[in-house]
């Protein structure tokens, strides 16, 4: 049974910065692709920040300069580095993961992605 485990929220000031980090668990699975979203109160889940193993990084235009997808592959883990954080960035964060090849088009669909995590709470506020 794959598990994904999140860990790095917290509550923080504006312009600071937070790390997340996901780890996939059980089995055998090793994701090709890695996802990131976020849910705000009273709003749909929306997408923040992909990537495909060897290529292909996507982010959701309010994110880019400001975040960071990376992973390691050998721990079977992606981080999302999220720096100059703003109020409006306030959400529970899911990672996701994926072992099918979806293209890039296609990488900031949940339906892309076959397992996901519990998520985790990130607050900026001042």
């Amino acid at each position: 049974q794959v598990q994904l485990v999140e860990s790095g929220g917290g509550s923080v000031q504006p312009g600071n910065s937070v790390r997340l980090s996901c780890e996939a668990s059980g089995g055998s699975f090793s994701p090709y692709v890695w996802g990131w979203f976020r849910q705000a109160p009273g709003e749909e889940r929306e997408f923040v920040a992909s990537i495909r193993r060897n290529s292909g990084i996507s982010y959701l235009d309010s994110v880019k300069g400001r975040f960071v997808i990376s992973t390691d592959n050998a721990k079977n883990t992606v981080y999302l580095q999220m720096n100059s954080l703003k109020p409006e960035d306030t959400a529970i964060y899911y990672c996701a993961a994926g072992a099918r090849r979806p293209i890039i088009s296609a990488m900031s669909l949940p339906r892309s992605y076959d397992y996901w995590g519990q998520g985790t709470q990130v607050t900026v506020s001042s």
